[in-house]
């Protein structure tokens, strides 16, 4: 296929490129003319521009591209993390629905947190959205994507977890304390954690791409959830360290504000019910076959 990607240079899109092209398939990359990585194929500001006509005979759109949340919740921060999402998606998605050869598929990129705070109530594909910043900008994100999916292109929101792989994301964080013995549980530890390891993020977007029958939003974590305190427990297990330093709650949040409140001490425990009725077959569904498989020990 002819795929389009934004975000191809980042932490998951230089991974997925790679793999995309190894299968046979010919990426084009959506970018800012002058921006890291390689120059783009198709040239976008993702709140003004796109070349509609770089995109005509495309077959597939993965979407990636958005302002991190992992800084400190400014309101300029929350500014442009909603509007990276939202004016990004929607540009793309109605550039899309105009073409007159428009994809089959729109992956476009969602996240757990879109579920709140919800303690220990399972969650699978089909649970209502929850409150707070990181619920109303997934709502906002994936309504985005509204234009094409009235086009008739299949769009699929991965609604994706903590991307386990030492060289970015939480766990590159973690690794240096840790590996230091100087980890431990984020107050309690009864929060839920949905993970899932790089390698099987590539593998599940690319089964997205090829699955006709998942459209909507699809669970990106691995099958079984843990706790903080049992994500601690493996991970010194796997390095072979203590992990007796537990961190206060006040910490985080004197350190890292409404953010850390969102993402560490708050959770979501999500299973993948729609890949697994699909037939998708995780090449890690544990924590510890995930640190061990992407290298961790």
């Amino acid at each position: 296929m002819r795929i389009a990607i934004t975000g191809a240079s980042g932490f998951l899109g230089e991974p997925l490129v790679r793999q995309l092209q190894q299968a046979g398939h010919t990426v084009l990359r959506i970018g800012r003319a002058g921006g890291r990585g390689p120059a783009p194929d198709v040239a976008w500001d993702a709140a003004t521009t796109l070349d509609a006509r770089g995109l005509e005979g495309v077959e597939a759109v993965v979407h990636l591209a958005g302002e991190s949340i992992a800084q400190r919740w400014s309101d300029s921060a929350k500014r442009a993390i909603r509007d990276s999402r939202v004016q990004g998606t929607s540009l793309l998605a109605r550039t899309l629905a105009q073409l007159e050869r428009r994809p089959a598929v729109l992956v476009s990129m969602s996240a757990v947190g879109i579920y709140g705070d919800r303690g220990d109530e399972v969650l699978d594909d089909g649970a209502a959205p929850g409150r707070g910043f990181l619920a109303e900008v997934g709502k906002a994100w994936e309504g985005a994507a509204d234009a094409a999916r009235g086009a008739g292109i299949r769009v699929v929101h991965p609604r994706l977890g903590v991307v386990l792989h030492p060289s970015g994301g939480a766990l590159a964080k973690m690794l240096p304390i840790f590996s230091l013995g100087a980890g431990g549980k984020i107050g309690s530890g009864r929060q839920w954690m949905s993970w899932i390891s790089r390698t099987d993020t590539l593998r599940a977007l690319a089964f997205l791409l090829d699955t006709p029958s998942l459209a909507g939003p699809v669970n990106l974590v691995g099958p079984a959830p843990v706790t903080n305190a049992e994500f601690t427990e493996v991970l010194g297990r796997v390095l072979k360290r203590p992990t007796i330093a537990p961190v206060p709650e006040f910490a985080i949040r004197l350190l890292y504000g409404e953010m850390g409140q969102a993402t560490v001490i708050e959770g979501q425990r999500v299973v993948p019910r729609k890949l697994l009725e699909a037939g998708f077959a995780f090449s890690h569904p544990t924590v510890d076959a995930a640190l061990r498989g992407e290298g961790v020990a």
